[in-house]
Formats: C-alpha cells, sequence, structure tokens
C-alpha cells in the first residue's frame, strides 16, 4: 500500500515538473523579458528611493513579489494557450501592456535616480504618446 501511494505521488510530481519544464522551455524567452523588465525596474525604483529617502527593505522585496505574481500570471495565460485551441493571442495581450507600462517606469526611476537627464525622459514620452497618437487615431487612447 506504501509503495502504491509512493508510486503514484512520484509519477505526479514527475508529470507536473516535466509539464512545467516544457512549458518554462518552449517560451523562455517570454519568461525572461518579464524577469528582466521587473529586475530593470525594481532595481532602477531601489537606487532612485535609496537617493531620496534612503533603503527600504519592503519596497526591495516588492520586487521579488511582482516578479512571482508576472511569472505566475504568465504561466497561467501560457497553460490556457496551450489548453485551448485559438487562444495564442492571449498573452501578447495581457504582457505586452505590462512590458511597455514596467518600461517606462523604469524609465522615470532611472531619471528619478540621476541616471537619465529629464529632457531625454520627455522626449521619449513624447515619442511613446506620438505613436499611441498614430494608432489610435482621434480615438479616446487608453490609460
Amino acid at each position: 500500500m506504501k509503495s502504491a501511494l509512493l508510486y503514484t505521488t512520484t509519477a505526479v510530481f514527475a508529470f507536473l515538473g516535466t509539464y512545467f519544464l516544457n512549458l518554462t522551455a518552449t517560451n523562455s524567452e517570454q519568461y525572461l523579458a518579464v524577469v528582466a523588465i521587473v529586475f530593470i525596474d525594481g532595481f532602477f525604483g531601489v537606487w532612485a528611493g535609496a537617493k531620496t529617502e534612503g533603503f527600504k527593505t519592503y519596497k526591495a522585496i516588492k520586487v521579488l513579489q511582482t516578479l512571482l505574481v508576472w511569472v505566475f500570471m504568465l504561466t497561467g495565460v501560457l497553460m490556457i494557450e496551450k489548453g485551448f485551441e485559438g487562444t495564442s493571442w492571449l498573452s501578447e495581450t495581457v504582457c505586452a501592456p505590462f512590458i511597455l507600462f514596467q518600461l517606462i517606469s523604469a524609465l522615470k526611476n532611472a531619471e528619478r535616480a540621476g541616471l537619465i537627464k529629464n529632457e531625454l525622459l520627455i522626449l521619449i514620452l513624447d515619442r511613446v504618446d506620438r505613436h499611441k497618437h498614430t494608432i489610435y487615431g482621434n480615438q479616446r487612447t487608453p490609460n
């Protein structure tokens, strides 16, 4: 009885491990993009915060919390894409806005840390806005 339970448990964990290994290996670029952008934003955010109000441990830990949440979100989205035919657009729809907002946040944090000049940040954000208006035209743009 004990050995049957042990074999069943081992088989279940082996299946889950193999499934998630295959899922992450197949979509490694998406996972690396999420990890990189969260750490870039977090690095500049902690640096900027340390310059203005001193190092705060809870803000550094918040970077790991954000990373964990978005890795779980990406995993769930990729599982839905794999499980349901016709949903291959889902990861781009969910993750692309997140990556864009994190990138803009990283630029703002880098400016607050004194690593890029305010004029350069304004130029970059103006180009993002111009591109947004080119895409959406006179329609109300999403916030």
